[in-house]
């Protein structure tokens, strides 16, 4: 496929600046030389060297002003009259604009003005670059980072294609008139984002389009296609559906979309959109556009095989190793699945700048717990019927709730300009997967923060860093003085947020407590602070799993450890069985040099004692920066161990140790021990 090469117009710039400012001094009559020193005054203030120059044609400017003020307001007009076209010319041409404004490529004024009613003066790189080409009737593979505006790329130079393009004289007009356009999508949401699109921006040119998926009656989506649409925008497997009950015609396709063709791949809609593809007899009479965020293989064999011999191929991501948005930070986070619900909320407070948030388990009932567990969230997964779904939708683009839980089904598409955080339970199998779920955040120009949970003998995380050509900060779980801090700050807002008319009734007990409390105005104001944010105590969080009340121990052995059994066995050695039993998350550093676990924090003084009591053997000491980690799948789980549910430190997917509540207590890696639980959850 030929790639294109974008023209450099800088030197066509200066051309026209030189010749603009060059013009005026070929005049002689008085009007004309008035024009020159004006505009010369204006334009030649970046010019170093004719500093001294300036001063004095403005004066020489403002006298002639003076004088022409004087005259007959019919000379006045002809001279202006005489002068404007040159100092139009000169302003326009040395001005220096947006490349990619929207006044710069051909779209007509009443799509111009419903981009700009939705706040969009500029085009984005993929949109610019591929508008021209998409409008002058070019196949088109085009590849750009999640979240750069794919969708108006093509949506824009379609309508305007129809309307006042090469498509206009074949487009079919009145009832029942057979679609030229086709748009396919992998999933329901996605189609219905882009067909909201082609509706806004469709209507201002009197162009219509419907939507057709799955899980809804074919009744209302056949009655659209009856009456006669310009647009048809679904899922491959309605559309087939359609097309083998005969009803979308596609003989007078004109355009035919793939979007997120990656996405249709991994989805298993090879067959569909082949078969779809194949519906259409003679590729040369209808154009076809593919977009997608990565080119596997598939892609690249649909195009060669459906698209003309003489496509272009807009590649914005090229041999760049960063695949996922660049403008979103990543964060990687050690985290046990038992700390996770009291963690979620604080990296929500920490993160979120009031944002909204989108978690992604990896399970539908993992989310479905989560969710129940997070005040004022939503769950969103594929068993949700599909009308509860748009309702959810709906109300997260409303701003209704502010967070969300969400399985893969929430990955492509949602483009919510106000999604900040992007938290994933733990690292997704498929690098695709990550790309896509951290693309929901940092959109339409934003930054965002995608942060990712992981346990570190069972992470994949340097496998994402390396395919998403991506680079984590690796951070531990906010600690006490971090949440403190944002939460101090939202408990400042809300204060704030306090109607005047209320005050007077709580002044004097506030006098009262003033006055009798021993306490400064700060300390009170920072207790009332703190309970506003819902803050009596502080837990410490252990640097490893993020559990609150542990601590991080690193053990240094004088020898190569090989194995976390070997780790076992010297502490086994100078500590209580049952203490040895209570150590989470063991895992062995990169160098094999050591290991680092955690305990419970009233256990540190025995676990320190022990390692002064054996110098020659070990040496223990509380970490306070993580050393890198080997990446291994964990140990076995002992056969009576772990009970409990999924997110409980009573055992289970979600949890290490005994009974209790669902998220209570249970103790170490055998399951002894009493409850832990309690506290916030």
């Amino acid at each position: 496929m030929p790639s294109l090469m974008l023209s450099d117009k800088k030197e066509e710039k200066k051309m026209k600046k030189k010749i603009a400012l060059e013009t005026p001094e070929l005049d002689s009559k008085k009007g004309k030389k008035e024009a020159k020193l004006k505009f010369s005054s204006s334009d030649e203030e970046d010019s170093e060297k004719k500093k001294s120059k300036r001063k004095e044609k403005k004066r020489k400017a403002a006298e002639d002003d003076e004088e022409e003020g004087k005259s007959d307001s019919s000379s006045e007009k002809k001279k202006k009259k005489k002068s404007s076209k040159k100092v139009k010319l000169g302003i326009e041409d040395v001005e220096v604009d947006n490349p990619n404004a929207v006044s710069k490529f051909r779209i007509s004024a009443p799509l111009r003005e419903m981009l700009k009613k939705n706040g969009i003066e500029a085009l984005f790189p993929i949109q610019a670059t591929t508008f021209d080409m998409v409008l002058d009737g070019a196949d088109l593979v085009g590849r750009a980072r999640t979240g750069q505006g794919k969708t108006l790329a093509f949506v824009l130079p379609i309508l305007e294609s129809l309307i006042n393009g090469p498509a206009k004289s074949k487009k079919k007009n009145g009832y029942g008139r057979p679609p030229s356009v086709l748009v396919l999508l992998p999933t329901r949401e996605l189609a219905k984002q882009v067909n909201a699109d082609f509706e806004t921006y469709g209507l201002a040119l009197g162009l219509t389009s419907c939507c057709v998926y799955g899980g809804e009656g074919y009744s209302a989506q056949q009655n659209s296609l009856r009456k006669g649409v310009d647009i048809v925008v679904g899922t491959p497997g309605r559309v087939k559906d359609f097309i083998n009950n005969e009803k979308i015609d596609l003989s007078y396709l004109q355009f035919r979309v793939l979007d997120e063709a990656d996405e249709m791949l991994r989805m298993g809609f090879v067959e569909d959109v082949e078969f779809i593809l194949g519906k259409v007899e003679d590729a040369t009479k209808v154009q076809t556009l593919l977009f997608s965020a990565t080119l596997p293989q598939w892609v690249q064999n649909i195009s060669l095989k459906f698209l003309k011999k003489d496509l272009k191929t807009i590649d914005l991501v090229g041999n760049d190793k960063m695949k996922a948005s660049n403008s979103v930070r990543h964060i990687a986070i050690p985290c046990n699945k038992a700390a996770m619900p009291r963690l979620i909320p604080d990296i929500i407070s920490c993160y979120s700048s009031g944002g909204q948030t989108i978690i992604f388990a990896e399970k539908k009932e993992e989310a479905n717990e989560l969710s129940g567990l997070l005040a004022g969230s939503r769950t969103l997964h594929g068993d949700i019927q599909q009308s509860q779904r748009e309702v959810t939708l709906a109300g997260f683009r409303k701003g209704k709730f502010s967070t969300l839980v969400a399985t893969n089904v929430a990955a492509r598409g949602l483009d919510i300009n106000d999604v900040q955080l992007i938290i994933q339970c733990e690292p997704p199998r498929e690098v695709e997967s990550y790309i896509h779920r951290s693309g929901r955040t940092g959109r339409a120009g934003n930054t965002g923060v995608a942060v990712t949970l992981y346990e570190s003998r069972k992470s994949s995380i340097s496998r994402i860093e390396r395919e998403a050509g991506i680079k984590f900060e690796y951070l531990s779980a906010p600690q006490p003085n971090d949440i403190a801090r944002a939460g101090g700050m939202d408990a400042a807002e809300k204060i704030k947020q306090v109607c005047d008319s209320v005050v007077p009734a709580f002044l004097e007990a506030a006098k009262k407590l003033l006055e009798n409390s021993g306490l400064s105005a700060e300390v009170l104001l920072a207790k009332a602070l703190a309970k506003t944010a819902g803050f009596t105590e502080i837990k410490k969080r252990s640097l490893l799993t993020s559990m609150e009340n542990h601590v991080t121990l690193h053990l240094e052995a004088g020898r190569p450890i090989q194995s976390p059994s070997y780790v076992y066995g010297m502490l086994r050695r100078v500590l209580p069985e049952d203490k040895v039993e209570r150590i989470e998350g063991l895992s062995l550093t990169a160098d094999k040099s050591g290991a680092v676990f955690d305990i419970v924090q009233s256990d540190l003084d025995l676990f320190l004692a022990a390692g002064q009591k054996n110098p020659g053997s070990m040496s223990l000491e509380v970490v306070k920066e993580m050393p890198k980690l080997q990446e291994r799948e964990p140990l076995p789980q002992r056969r009576f161990g772990r009970g409990g549910s999924r997110f409980g430190n009573g055992g289970g997917r979600f949890g290490s140790g005994g009974g209790g509540s669902r998220f209570g207590g249970g103790g170490g890696r055998g399951g002894r021990g009493g409850g832990r639980g309690g506290g916030r959850w």
